[in-house]
């Protein structure tokens, strides 16, 4: 199993802390705010540890589960403290009205992670197309993209220590159309699906 650092104390950190849990992966949790952070430690349980912000993270895998204008922010200042880890990037930079990306050119968080981060990091995107309550309690697929087969690899193993299935899209460059596929999601919650009970996946056809 993997060892997990969460940097963040929202919603999504408390979901996917607490599936890494029962997968048997073990768990830091970091925020901000410590107190905040020992909170959410304490509600996860399982021997889930708090680590203090901005020092170097205990887990091998680093998920930011920050407001997309939050994270490239984080990863500056974390600094030298991330080298040698994978860090997933899991936000969705939508813009105020959800009807475009808040950035104009053909990047993502997650490509700029990679501009910020060490250069022993390996960057992943992924559960970005995933609401939060059907990461709870559903088995959507989950997309990634990333540069380094390697850091790939691993988040592709924790994803499968989770129940869920891991789809790879291609490289880091693949991000950008991901964070695109996070918006279609929300066109479909309100319009086409009308809910957000349903999460984007493949469904293959027998031979």
């Amino acid at each position: 199993m993997s060892s997990i650092s969460i940097i963040g104390t929202g919603n999504m950190a408390r979901t996917i802390g607490a599936r890494a849990l029962t997968g048997g992966n073990t768990v830091e949790i970091m925020g901000r705010d410590q107190s905040k952070a020992a909170d959410l430690a304490k509600t996860l349980g399982g021997g889930t540890t708090t680590g203090e912000w901005g020092t170097a993270p205990a887990g091998d895998i680093v998920i930011v589960a920050l407001l997309y204008a939050g994270v490239v922010p984080a990863i500056t200042q974390y600094g030298d403290a991330l080298a040698g880890k994978v860090i997933v990037d899991i936000s969705n930079p939508f813009n105020s009205t959800f009807d475009g990306l808040a950035h104009d050119d053909e990047t993502s968080v997650a490509q700029q992670v990679a501009k910020a981060a060490p250069a022993s990091a390996g960057v992943v995107k992924a559960f970005n197309t995933v609401f939060r309550h059907v990461l709870e309690k559903g088995r959507p697929d989950v997309f990634l993209a990333g540069d380094d087969a390697q850091a790939k690899a691993r988040v592709e193993a924790f994803i499968e220590s989770l129940g869920l299935r891991p789809l790879d899209v291609g490289g880091l460059k693949m991000a950008h159309w991901l964070e695109g596929a996070g918006l279609v999601t929300v066109g479909l919650a309100n319009q086409g699906v009308g809910n957000l009970d349903f999460a984007l996946g493949v469904v293959e056809l027998p031979a």
